[in-house]
Order: structure tokens, then C-alpha cells, then sequence
């Protein structure tokens, strides 16, 4: 399921944000973007997303930036090191019997002097900050997800309701078929015998017999339709179904595949195709819920 959320928040002279999206997948997978140190992080954020998204690619991005505040113009510059620098520079070019010509503008070439909001003094004080930001992107991201979910809910409803038309009329077909069976038996030995051979009745019988356990369909019909009483369960259940549910629609497949196999009638073989197609877009849309 698609989806995207973000949190923000401002506090101790940084600004923190962070973005998640998720794509449809049949599994979790988890990739985020993040100052490198908050590396040491990444499982700890990985659990936190799986806690509440159980299926699907979710790609993230953390940025942690200094805020310079009022009456602070030295926020986001390293101070100390600066001052190391000057003064093992001073001490190199008094030995040297060099020229003592730093100037302020000197100092925006001193390494690390500037940090531009990549550098973070504290990493483990920002830790609750940032998982609460992780955490309002994750509501954000589940209210679309929902939203989303919902409509697939409303689609896969009256895809079912379609497939469990075709099974009540394949139900309707399946009695008919050994009665027509025995009819084209009988045309056909009426035309293979001559007139004065008569038919052994109770061969016939047995034969038809057999025919009729051989294509009964009816254990089949019977699982198919406690297929469907138990995805109306976890449609009204809610929550975490996406495997469940595919789980189901593979059964359905199986059993209307077999349904297929032993009815042995042109009329009952479209209903199956017909009902294969259907069945194939549920589980389309299956794979794409949580």
C-alpha cells in the first residue's frame, strides 16, 4: 500500500525532519537516508516502523540542521577547534619567522570551523526528538494507507460478490451434468448398436453411476463457500490481513481448479474461467494490503 507522512519539530538549536513514503511489497523492507550519526539508529528506527507497518517497501530520510538563535551568531561553529587551530598555527609560524597575518576572514578557511548542520555534538540527546518525529510520519503515513485501504476494501467486496454469482450458478449446473451425460450415452450407443442389440440397463446404470461420482463437485462448492464466509470475517475483522488473505485466495484458486478438472462440462469450464479471472484481480489487489 502507498503512502506518505512526515514530522518536523524544532527544539535545543536543531531542526529535525523526517519523511516516510511507503510502495507496494509483499514483504517489509526498510531503506533510510540519515547524518551518519544516527547510524547506529537504523535498527532501532527499522523496528519502530515495522511495529506499526507490516507490509511494504518504506523508504525514509532523516535531516538534523542547527538553528542559530537570537543574539547567538557563533551557533553551528565550532568554537574550540578553531581556536586549537589558530593557536598551532601561530606556534608554526613563530617558528618559522613567518608573518602573523590571520585576519576573522581567515577563519572561514579553518577545517571544521563551520559545521552547516552535518556535524552533531550530541547525537544520543537528540535520540527522543527524533523518534517522535519518526512517529508523527508514521500516523501521517497510516491515515493514507487507510484511506487507501478502504477502497480496496470496497473493491475486493464486489469482486467476491461476483465470484460467488458464477459458484451458485456453476452449483446450479453441477446436477444437470450426469443427466446429460446419460442422454449422449444412450444417443450414442443407439448409434453404434444395431436395432435388435438391446442395452444392459444396469451397465448403463453403473456407468452413469460412476461418471456422477467422478464429476461431483460438491465437496469443492462447499470449500469455496467457506472461503468466502471466512473472508467476509476478516473484512469485518479489519487489521493485519494481507497474507491471510492471499493465503485464501490461493485455496480458492486450488478448489476451482479441481472444479474445473472433474466436472467435465463445456458450461461449468467457462464459469471456471470466468471465475479464475475474477479470483486473479482479488489477489492482485490482495498483495497490495497490509
Amino acid at each position: 500500500m502507498t503512502g506518505f507522512g512526515r514530522g518536523e519539530i524544532t527544539k535545543k538549536g536543531y531542526k529535525i525532519t523526517v519523511e516516510l513514503s511507503s510502495v507496494n511489497r509483499k514483504q517489509f523492507d526498510f531503506n533510510i537516508s540519515m547524518p551518519r550519526e544516527f547510524t547506529s539508529y537504523e535498527a532501532k528506527l527499522s523496528s519502530l516502523v515495522s511495529s506499526v507497518i507490516k507490509r511494504g517497501y518504506v523508504k525514509g530520510m532523516i535531516s538534523v540542521e542547527r538553528c542559530a538563535g537570537k543574539g547567538n551568531a557563533c551557533e553551528g561553529m565550532d568554537l574550540k577547534s578553531a581556536e586549537l587551530q589558530i593557536e598551532a598555527m601561530r606556534e608554526i609560524a613563530e617558528k618559522l619567522s613567518l608573518k602573523d597575518d590571520l585576519t576573522a576572514s581567515s577563519l572561514f578557511k579553518v577545517r571544521d570551523f563551520i559545521k552547516n548542520g552535518r556535524s552533531i555534538d550530541e547525537p544520543d540527546q537528540l535520540w527522543p526528538d527524533i523518534e517522535s518525529c519518526v512517529r508523527k510520519a508514521l500516523r501521517k503515513l497510516k491515515e493514507m494507507r487507510t484511506f487507501e485501504g478502504d477502497i480496496l476494501e470496497k473493491d475486493i467486496r464486489k469482486r467476491l460478490k461476483s465470484l460467488q454469482k458464477i459458484c451458485t450458478q456453476i452449483a446450479r449446473i453441477a446436477p444437470r451434468v450426469p443427466v446429460c451425460y446419460k442422454r449422449m450415452l444412450e444417443q450414442r450407443l443407439k448409434k453404434l448398436l444395431k436395432k435388435e442389440v438391446l442395452v444392459d440397463q444396469d451397465s448403463l446404470a453403473r456407468e452413469i453411476a460412476l461418471f456422477a461420482d467422478r464429476c461431483d463437485i460438491s465437496e469443492e462448492l462447499t470449500r469455496i463457500k467457506s472461503h468466502f464466509q471466512q473472508t467476509d470475517k476478516i473484512l469485518i475483522k479489519g487489521g493485519v490481513c494481507g497474507r491471510t488473505f492471499d493465503f485464501i485466495c490461493q485455496e480458492m484458486f486450488r478448489e476451482i481448479n479441481t472444479t474445473g478438472s472433474k466436472a467435465g462440462n463445456a458450461d461449468i469450464s467457462r464459469h471456471v474461467i470466468a471465475f479464475k479471472a475474477g479470483l486473479e484481480a482479488v489477489r492482485e489487489q490482495v498483495q497490495n494490503i497490509e
